[in-house]
């Protein structure tokens, strides 16, 4: 049994190897993360057709589950070290999320909410994790246009058509596989949610970045696939406000994450992953004054900080 991959919760995964067959097996602390949500998405995914770890047993208890193996070839490897193969390897992971809306509608009523009391949570993780704890901002001059900017980013969520959210669809969850590409992982959070959501976290991802042209073609692609079918998502310009405001919401909460991870979890690695996260909000901000304060913020303040920082940061825990 060797270590198969480790992500930023608790849980810990493990590879198999038998004559006939590679397994997974995922080690998740009873105390810290609960199985139970992985075996109910697991099933509801397989209901759909989509690629994802089929669960062969679990022991929910002790918070053990063994797992098929949709093998070692991250979406992020491929991209890297094959950018050639983006068109083809987004179109099959965009198809891939169309079909997960389309088939997810009879299950979205069971997921919990991404409603106005999630939202918010997230945006505060910004604010609480990297601005003033991990940068030692002082918000008392930005609390208002902070709260206008938050008001802005969840009406932007509650508006749009509710859908199947996976809530993590990005290139470190989706595996390369020869047959029904991408195979999906870590679903267990998802939601009934926003409907631009997982296309952000795709097109947008915090690990790798592409020209705002290209995300813009690929997400177009996901409006003329999906306009008119079982949502209504709005013509071209509205989508792309809706998307781009989406992308806005979670990448201030990602990097809040990202902050809270090395402060509560002593796991640096993520805070270089920051300024390309933040990145996106600056290139979007111009087309949208509502944003002209939040992109004063990151540019002025955030990002010369985590610079920085930097140094200091990703070498002990403080």
């Amino acid at each position: 049994m060797i270590p198969a991959s480790a992500d930023a919760s608790f849980r810990r995964y493990f590879r198999v190897q038998t004559k006939s067959a590679s397994r997974i097996v995922m080690d998740a602390p009873p105390d810290r993360e609960d199985c139970s949500a992985f075996v109910r998405i697991a099933g509801y995914l397989e209901e759909m057709g989509l690629n994802s770890p089929r669960v062969l047993s679990a022991d929910s208890e002790r918070g053990f589950l063994l797992l098929t193996d949709l093998g070692s070839r991250q979406y992020l490897d491929e991209l890297k070290q094959r950018p050639e193969r983006a068109d083809r390897l987004y179109g099959n992971a965009v198809a891939a999320l169309a079909a997960m809306q389309e088939r997810g509608r009879r299950f979205q009523s069971s997921l919990p909410p991404y409603d106005e009391t999630l939202l918010k949570f997230e945006l505060s993780l910004f604010r609480d994790w990297l601005c003033v704890r991990h940068l030692g901002l002082d918000f008392t001059h930005e609390e208002e246009a902070w709260r206008s900017c938050v008001d802005l980013l969840v009406d932007n969520g509650l508006r749009q058509p509710r859908v199947f959210v996976h809530r993590d669809y990005h290139s470190r969850n989706l595996m390369v596989t020869s047959e029904n590409n991408p195979g999906i992982l870590d679903f267990q959070d998802a939601v009934e949610g926003p409907v631009t959501y997982d296309l952000v976290s795709l097109l947008k991802d915090c690990y790798i970045r592409w020209p705002a042209g290209r995300v813009l073609a690929w997400a177009s692609g996901f409006h003329s696939r999906t306009v008119g079918k079982s949502h209504d998502i709005g013509n071209s310009v509205d989508f792309t406000r809706s998307f781009e405001l989406m992308g806005v919401q979670r990448q201030l909460k990602a990097a809040g994450i990202f902050a809270r991870l090395w402060l509560r979890d002593g796991k640096p690695s993520y805070l270089r992953d920051i300024p390309r996260t933040l990145g996106y909000i600056s290139e979007v901000a111009p087309r949208y004054p509502e944003l002209a304060s939040l992109a004063r913020l990151i540019d002025e303040r955030c990002l010369p900080l985590l610079q920085a920082k930097a140094p200091a940061a990703t070498v002990a825990r403080p």
